[in-house]
């Protein structure tokens, strides 16, 4: 037997509509630009390189989910919870964070992105990332 095929955007919209859970799911890789997910339940799910650009999560639990090299550029997290999320190497020019659970949540180096998220939690300032900074050292 193979391995279930990948959910489209439209089934996620709809399963997320209907009030259904997405934890654990398997979204690699998936364009979700503009998505509303607002209080999607969406805990340990993998949406590592997935575009996710625009897309709005506020209210949702995202705790130990990976966004692992995501473009998630000026997308939406304020009020989630990010315990544990994973958003190395992601894209988060332009995100908010505002009132974020953000405990033990992995966010792209260097220190000044980190400083940006913290000032964006008490603020809801859209942090402004350097895409320079992730070049390699050369």
């Amino acid at each position: 037997m193979g391995s279930p095929r990948p959910l489209s955007k439209k089934q996620i919209i709809d399963a997320h509509a209907r009030g259904d859970s997405l934890s654990d799911t398997d979204l690699r890789g998936l364009d979700l630009t503009g998505v509303n997910l607002d209080g999607a339940d969406l805990r340990r799910s993998k949406l590592a390189e997935s575009n996710l650009s625009r897309a709005s999560f506020r209210g949702a639990d995202l705790s130990g989910a990976s966004l692992w090299n995501c473009d998630c550029k000026d997308a939406s997290f304020n009020s989630a919870n990010l315990e544990e999320t994973d958003f190395d190497f992601a894209n988060l020019d332009g995100c908010t964070f505002h009132e974020a659970k953000v405990r033990k949540a992995i966010f792209p180096s260097p220190r000044n992105t980190f400083d940006e998220v913290m000032q964006s939690v008490r603020t809801g300032r859209r942090i402004r990332v350097d895409n320079r900074a992730f070049d390699d050292d050369t």
